[in-house]
């Protein structure tokens, strides 16, 4: 059940944190595209099969892969898609607590 809160409180709740906090000036806007990077999820399209909760996301989908987080944080750089950078690495970071909780589950 923690596993279950944490993973959609950081892919819900955190960017609307970050939104209000950091970006006053067009914080819908800002709030709006990180929660559209949930997008990113359209590689599980092309697993088999395309959910499996006890499977962890990160470096097995192909948009879910380190070359693909080190894009994103090329995107912090580049102002356009400096807000579709934060979204899609705090995805990852979603992902990734998801895959350490997993890994807690099972008696790692």
């Amino acid at each position: 059940m923690l596993r279950f809160f944490l993973h959609y409180g950081i892919h819900f709740l955190l960017p609307l944190a970050v939104g209000f906090l950091f970006f006053r000036s067009n914080q819908k806007r800002a709030i709006l595209i990180m929660l559209a990077a949930i997008l990113i999820d359209v590689d599980h399209l092309f697993a088999d099969p395309i959910f499996n909760p006890d499977r962890c996301s990160i470096n097995f989908h192909f948009l879910h892969q380190y070359w693909a987080m080190a894009v994103y944080v090329l995107f912090l750089f580049i102002k356009p898609l400096r807000i579709w950078g934060i979204g899609l690495l705090l995805h990852m970071l979603a992902d990734w607590t998801d895959c350490v909780l997993m890994g807690f589950e099972s008696g790692m």
